[in-house]
């Protein structure tokens, strides 16, 4: 299964794709999209929403994760962010593709194994995880690890849903 990762942001958004077969993961592509900010808001918007279009109908996966943005103490940052990150939520859902929401917390947990982890620590785990991936920023790190994520919790979430539901 081909799993798209996404760390959401207005001036860089990171994307990564893995593919997961059973315990076996791989990478297979990532990026970074940087609106230019010289746009308005709306444009930068526009600009996200069509790059990840791109990368959502190029590599057709099976299914997204984004990363929560943590709560920032600047209230117009946190609404910006938000607003980027709901046009990043709704690309893959367009095309038809299951989107799934983990908390960072949970991404660098099952990446590094503490939820508090450092940018640094999650990097170079994702280049031990996934050497294939080579020399790569921070915010393709940590959408990797959401995709990572995505294959450990998204595949349990979705037996212990299936087994609550059987008669």
């Amino acid at each position: 299964m081909l799993i798209l990762g996404i760390d959401p942001g207005l001036q860089k958004t990171g994307w990564g794709l893995i593919e997961s077969q059973g315990h076996v993961l791989r990478f297979r592509a990532c990026g970074l999209i940087k609106p230019p900010t010289a746009l308005a808001l709306a444009q930068r918007l526009a600009f996200l929403h069509e790059k990840m279009t791109e990368v959502v109908r190029t590599y057709q996966p099976a299914s997204a994760a984004v990363e929560e943005t943590f709560v920032n103490a600047n209230a117009l940052s946190a609404l910006k962010l938000g607003q980027a990150r709901g046009v990043l939520l709704a690309v893959p859902a367009l095309c038809g593709i299951e989107v799934a929401e983990y908390p960072a917390n949970t991404v660098k947990k099952s990446v590094v194994g503490a939820g508090h982890a450092a940018k640094e620590q999650v990097q170079a785990m994702i280049k031990r995880l996934l050497p294939a991936c080579g020399t790569i920023g921070p915010d393709e790190a940590d959408a990797l690890a959401v995709a990572i994520c995505h294959a450990h919790y998204g595949q349990w979430n979705k037996r212990t849903t299936q087994s609550h539901t059987r008669p």
